[in-house]
């Protein structure tokens, strides 16, 4: 690393507290195995101040230009034949910021510019959501019991997850050769993926602050352990340039592999470290009993 960031690490894992296309320029152009992450959703999400922080995006436009550096370096670090894999949800329009009540193609609108970036588009996975956590949650009048019997030109199904992967051109020069099962594959080669919980997610409480204008969303690790189970080997280069509290580095690391991260916001980077740790006690402590 050539620029000056914070930094911790451990055995398995590295995380930069610094802006995450600054950290992936100075990674090694063909060395990440996969990456795996959840970026900013537009201006859904806020988490700082910064105007490094892609979440502070007034439009759309100007989200995908800043969101094409970070698209641009995840192609270059990632060695060929090799896969990405981009966590989104469409994003709802709101009278008061939009003009209009309904849907952004946030899902669409990724795929293009991943795209328009020299990615192969090669596949991706809906991950099924429970309505009536997402009205209880959200208050969405698309979703409210209200809606149904007041006016059912409202309602709209609950908005689902995404896992968008993406593969770079190039020849996989070493075969990935998952601990998956055949029952597992059956299972997890379904276009949506049912069976994971959305409660099942580190904790993100003593990462919160009083800057932050909206809720910390962690991705679930159930989604993040397939991604890394099925396309990468032990003692693969995970990477996620939007670590967060560090969930994508935590299964990395739980399950064999190893992590790089780049987190913009100190409150996060100081969690991801701890949750960090606490993954290698847990594959040790595995290692142990095996």
């Amino acid at each position: 690393m050539t620029t000056t960031y914070a930094h911790d690490h451990g055995d398995e894992w590295d995380i930069y507290g610094g802006d995450c296309v600054d950290v992936m320029a100075d990674t090694a152009e063909d060395s990440v195995d996969l990456s795996v992450y959840s970026p900013p959703f537009m201006s859904l999400y806020t988490y700082t101040a910064s105007p490094r922080d892609m979440g502070n995006c007034s439009t759309v436009g100007e989200f995908f230009a800043h969101f094409r550096f970070a698209i641009d370096q995840l192609l270059r670090v990632t060695k060929p034949g090799r896969l990405s894999c981009c966590h989104v949800a469409q994003v709802p329009a709101m009278l008061s910021r939009d003009g209009f009540i309904g849907m952004k193609d946030f899902r669409g609108q990724t795929i293009l510019a991943f795209q328009d970036a020299g990615w192969i588009y090669h596949g991706e996975v809906c991950i099924d959501k429970d309505p009536q956590a997402q009205a209880i949650r959200t208050k969405s009048k698309s979703l409210l019991f209200a809606t149904l019997k007041k006016d059912s030109s409202w309602l709209r199904p609950a908005l689902a997850d995404y896992i968008l992967v993406f593969r770079k051109p190039g020849a996989n020069v070493v075969p990935i050769v998952p601990d998956v099962s055949n029952d597992e594959w059956i299972e997890w080669a379904r276009p949506i993926w049912y069976g994971i919980r959305e409660s099942d997610t580190l904790n993100v409480a003593e990462a919160r602050s009083n800057d932050d204008e909206r809720h910390i969303c962690p991705l679930q690790l159930g989604t993040i352990e397939r991604c890394v189970r099925l396309w990468s080997n032990h003692g693969d280069l995970v990477l996620s340039p939007f670590t967060g509290i560090g969930s994508e580095g935590y299964e990395a690391v739980r399950l064999g592999r190893r992590f790089l991260g780049a987190e913009l916001k100190p409150e996060y980077f100081s969690v991801a470290v701890k949750n960090l740790r606490a993954a290698v006690a847990c594959l040790a402590q595995r290692e142990l009993f095996a």
